[in-house]
């Protein structure tokens, strides 16, 4: 257990996790969050032998169940015909791998910095943003993935208990959205800009690949200043990242104004464009009807979601519910509720 290393006072024994913590000392930025600094969970545990808090955060959102769930849930493209489009786990890989690289290039901590990428998109729900926008319309309070992101980790996993995660990597899920406060660590504003780098690149790959556009149609100015490429862009748009960044994570003037450009251009004609919404309102039907039929029949949720339900409200509890299940899971379980079954001699098949 123990590693044997000399000092000025001889021969001494530390634990794997306090020579990873010195080497953060010794090794990362001034800006980088050093786990030994992090400020802690909800509820105290005792430190592992071997890895760091971060470590730690990273390894239970791996072994969680919705982190295994993001396989099938959409990314832009509902249910694909297709192994090669993006799933919201494949996104989620692609966002850890690209958040990696500019951590490790910019010296800051690369294990805050997945934990953070691996955790941000829990939350999401069956759909996509198409599911999003339905809970939202529906729950009194609203709905918005990167909080419920914040829920998943800290009440719904592990039976209702959490994961009781480090305040550094809840932090930074819930501050990927552009939308939400700022992240309290350059580590949380890696992620944020890598999760765009990431989604616009990968979702251009997807639509062409669909027929939705073809390569020429992306627009002149962003292909110039940044490639023709997915791999000459993102490498373009990650070298701006590290040139750019210290105390601040930031492009240059001229890499934020192309990629601006490239993310309208992608809402115009991929986002919002017909071939990507035509499945899309049934999409939200299917959300809405199941929120519907499991506030009026909530027995029939799990017992987690019962006792949810009974802590926090049932409109809540229904929310958690489906925002949990997968693209298949809800389709089949409305087929169910909905679709009449053959009759075969005598039996419901």
């Amino acid at each position: 257990m123990y590693i044997f290393t000399e000092s000025k006072k001889g021969v001494i024994a530390v634990l794997p996790r306090e020579r990873i913590m010195e080497n953060e000392r010794l090794i990362l930025s001034e800006y980088a969050c050093r786990s030994g600094d992090s400020r802690g969970r909800r509820v105290y545990e005792k430190p592992c032998d071997f890895r760091t808090d971060f470590q730690r955060d990273r390894d239970r959102i791996i072994h969680c169940n919705s982190f295994r769930r993001l396989k099938h849930k959409t990314q832009v493209f509902l249910i694909p015909h297709s192994d090669h489009y993006r799933t919201r786990l494949t996104h989620t890989l692609e966002v850890s791998q690209i958040s990696r690289t500019v951590a490790c290039a910019l010296g800051l901590n690369e294990d805050l910095t997945e934990a953070i990428a691996l955790g941000h998109d829990l939350g999401h729900t069956p759909f996509g943003h198409d599911g999003e926008r339905v809970l939202n319309r529906l729950l009194p309070n609203g709905f918005a993935h990167n909080l419920q992101s914040r829920r998943v980790v800290e009440v719904i996993e592990k039976d209702g208990k959490g994961l009781n995660l480090t305040f550094e990597v809840v932090d930074g899920i819930v501050a990927h959205r552009g939308s939400s406060a700022p992240p309290s660590t350059l580590e949380g504003w890696v992620v944020r800009f890598c999760d765009k780098i990431a989604y616009i690149n990968h979702d251009i790959e997807d639509a062409i690949r669909g027929g939705v556009i073809g390569q020429n149609d992306l627009p002149e100015f962003p292909v110039k200043a940044l490639g023709e490429t997915k791999s000459a862009r993102i490498t373009s748009l990650v070298r701006s990242l590290v040139e750019n960044s210290g105390a601040e994570i930031s492009f240059d003037e001229t890499t934020q104004k192309a990629f601006d450009e490239l993310r309208s251009f992608m809402f115009e004609r991929v986002y919002r464009a017909d071939p990507t919404v035509a499945e899309k309102d049934k999409a939200g039907h299917i959300v809405e009807y199941l929120y519907e039929y499991f506030y009026n029949n909530k027995d029939e949720m799990p017992q987690l979601y019962k006792e949810l339900a009974e802590r926090d409200g049932l409109e809540v509890a229904v929310g958690d519910f489906i925002s949990g299940m997968t693209d298949e899971y809800a389709v089949d379980y409305f087929s169910k509720l909905c679709i009449p079954r053959g009759w075969n001699n005598g039996y419901i098949s």
